[in-house]
């Protein structure tokens, strides 16, 4: 693909005397510039959406969402898998991500590690990738060799493939199963994607990781009941949770909490119904470990 042809690489006119600008002119600019990124994304919608069904699908029996990217799309993509442990409760090899140069490239520059093909695939030999897991490959250009060859490959093992782009017509939509292509525009620092392109990403990975949670049964209501509550912030708000679904006072709710190893779900079936928390723990079991079910909730 020729770069000159991506509009990620653009330069744009309207930011050429950006350097003559106050702060206050510059901040007003990149305000204006960012607020046009939920509607790109908002134009993507129906892409995101059989995505997202697809991998909850896969994910339901098993499966894996796995992130691959370079640079800043990398990074956003460790980020949102990172925030999953803690928020969903999900093992750490649920969900995660593979970013060019490796864990390294998280902190420092490894630029010409997007370039290298064999890596990506390799990557994806790595990983184990298979039939139930989704791999979804992110590049704001939509053409990152270490990228597309490992949504290649995956796609090769059998995996779901997801290309997220910020361009439209991209090799990495051509490549993936689902093309998730959200055209922002030129940036205020032309090829700069950090900006437009990097908020785009993070809002559809933030839908993506999110809404798959949500139909894995990893909320109730708007509320983590698969929280680990690992500080004390997050036990705090795991009393909380319990207090709100059960209407226990704090003292009843901390206990059920501590009786049953803090875990959310099973002190508040185990106080709604004055269970142990082996038949707590068993009522989830039988309904899949979805809480509304084991409650007899309509969903």
């Amino acid at each position: 693909m020729n770069l000159t042809n991506l509009t990620t690489e653009a330069a744009d006119p309207r930011f050429s005397g950006i350097d003559t600008m106050s702060v206050a002119e510059l901040a007003a600019t990149m305000n204006a510039a960012d607020a046009t990124v939920p509607a790109a994304v908002a134009g993507a919608l129906p892409q995101i959406v059989a995505a997202i069904e697809a991998t909850a699908e896969r994910m339901r029996r098993g499966g894996r969402l796995v992130y691959v990217g370079a640079g800043t799309p990398g990074r956003l993509g460790v980020l949102d898998a990172s925030e999953c442990p803690p928020t969903f409760g999900t093992p750490p090899d649920q969900v995660f991500a593979i970013i060019a140069g490796g864990p390294r490239a998280i902190v420092a520059p490894c630029e010409g590690a997007e370039d290298d093909e064999e890596a990506g695939a390799a990557a994806m030999d790595e990983a184990g990738v298979g039939p139930l897991d989704t791999v979804v490959g992110i590049a704001s250009s939509g053409r990152t060799p270490y990228v597309v060859a490992a949504v290649r490959r995956a796609a090769e093992r059998g995996a779901l493939t997801v290309g997220l782009a910020c361009n439209t017509g991209t090799p990495l939509g051509a490549a993936a199963a689902h093309a998730v292509e959200v055209p922002v525009g030129p940036e205020v620092i032309s090829g700069s994607t950090r900006l437009k392109a990097g908020t785009a990403q993070k809002l559809v990975l933030n839908m993506f990781s999110t809404i798959v949670m949500v139909q894995l049964g990893k909320t109730y209501g708007n509320l983590m009941v698969d929280v680990r509550p690992s500080n004390g912030k997050l036990r705090e708000r795991a009393v909380r949770i319990v207090r709100t679904i059960t209407g226990a006072g704090r003292a009843e709710a901390l206990t059920a909490l501590r009786q049953n190893g803090f875990n959310v779900k099973q002190a508040v079936v185990a106080s709604r119904f004055d269970l142990t928390p082996q038949e707590a723990a068993a009522r989830l079991a039988g309904a899949g470990g979805r809480l509304r079910a084991a409650l007899g909730e309509r969903a």
